[in-house]
């Protein structure tokens, strides 16, 4: 009992696919791991503002392929596309790699992305917004676009608290042990003058409608 899992991982491979679609024989699996969190970690650096929510990395062979899903793909693209040409030059001269291909697709709707809300109260929270606000007004935001349950947590030293404590609030139903339930989950850290406060949201679309091939 208690034991906790990432909903995320706990639904991948019955019908959420993999965010890196690649294979390495054993010798380089551990090179390829490790250029891939630093591709992760690039992007968490240099497009912070750009809303990303997910990204998704395919190898083959020497080819690199790195999908970008964000909320704001316009600041990614740039103007006349100047910003990715500039992205594509960066990863390829720290993975000293020439055939890397950066593509952006853009999340119709940011207010269902978990990832997304979780970053949204975090910057909020870093701007000394009052956390019980933040996380109200996401609950709000997300049940008005469409989802059927959304639950939000916080941990850490809650308005300059003392004592690191974890508050949360939930609407709707949030049915996590059921597979075919739909569920997107994201974490965030808003970097405050009290330290860091941690932000955890799960979010109910729906059931997902498996189709069968005929």
């Amino acid at each position: 009992m208690g034991q906790k899992v990432n909903p995320v991982g706990f639904r991948t491979g019955v019908y959420r696919d993999w965010a890196a679609r690649w294979y390495a024989p054993a010798a380089k699996y551990g090179a390829s791991v490790l250029e891939d969190l630093q591709i992760r970690d690039l992007i968490e650096t240099h497009l912070k503002h750009a809303e990303i929510a997910k990204v998704e990395i395919e190898k083959a062979g020497d080819n690199v392929k790195i999908i970008l899903h964000s909320g704001r793909p316009g600041v990614v693209i740039g103007k006349g596309g100047k910003e990715i040409d500039e992205l594509r030059a960066m990863f390829a001269k720290k993975l000293h790699k020439n055939n890397i291909e950066v593509s952006v697709q853009e999340v119709k709707k940011p207010e269902l992305d978990a990832v997304l809300i979780a970053k949204n109260i975090a910057d909020q929270l870093e701007r000394r917004v009052s956390y019980k606000r933040a996380m109200k007004r996401s609950l709000a935001a997300t049940m008005r676009s469409g989802a059927i349950g959304v639950k939000i947590m916080i941990s850490g030293r809650l308005n300059g608290a003392e004592i690191a404590r974890s508050e949360w609030l939930r609407l709707g139903s949030i049915p996590l042990h059921t597979l075919r339930s739909n569920i997107d989950y994201g974490e965030a850290r808003a970097k405050t003058t009290y330290g860091i406060i941690g932000i955890k949201v799960w979010v109910y679309i729906g059931e997902y409608q498996h189709v069968k091939k005929r």
